[in-house]
């Protein structure tokens, strides 16, 4: 006769393989591994932190360097203005009771081009270079003999540059062949 009282449908303490130790070895090897993408992913995120620090650094030093090219922009008018008045003075009132208001106004056209240097702003050279269409924009064609095509023969208004950066292109006049 058999006895039912010990037949189950669960199998008795059979071992099965995850109930098996793992060989020291390859737990050793399994720890070793995840240590190493560990520390993959650590350096990952450090280079990532790093390249962040990195252009956040950058956009601080651009934004200091160049928080004043409005202001900048707005300086180069009235050198212009300046400029303009300096160029139309008839020769002899350098001579009559004018000559002291003359001299005040030179006096301030050289302050302000020294601010501007001071500051990063420097005139674009022009005349007598090819057309540099990131520094020059033609207005006109100049027929002549004198100089090649392309060649920039008159500046109707300078250019300026600040630290690098295009604060306004030199209006030109471009010579074209004759």
């Amino acid at each position: 006769m058999i006895d039912e009282t010990n037949m189950t449908d669960e199998p008795e303490d059979i071992a099965t393989e995850a109930d098996v130790p793992e060989p020291a070895d390859e737990r050793l090897e399994s720890l070793e591994k995840q240590l190493e993408e560990a520390n993959g992913k650590a350096l990952y995120a450090a280079a990532e932190l790093q390249n962040a620090r990195r252009r956040m650094d950058k956009e601080l030093a651009d934004t200091r360097a160049f928080a004043t090219t409005g202001f900048a922009r707005d300086m180069l008018s009235v050198k212009d203005h300046l400029e303009r008045a300096v160029g139309h003075v008839p020769a002899g009132a350098r001579e009559g009771e004018m000559k002291g208001f003359i001299e005040g106004i030179e006096a301030t056209l050289r302050e302000l081009d020294s601010v501007l240097t001071r500051n990063g702003v420097e005139r674009i050279a022009a005349k007598g270079l090819p057309l540099d269409p990131h520094k020059h924009q033609a207005m006109i064609e100049i027929a002549t003999d004198g100089a090649e095509p392309g060649t920039i023969v008159e500046e109707m208004q300078a250019g300026y540059e600040m630290k690098g950066r295009l604060l306004r292109p030199a209006l030109v006049g471009v010579a074209k062949a004759g």
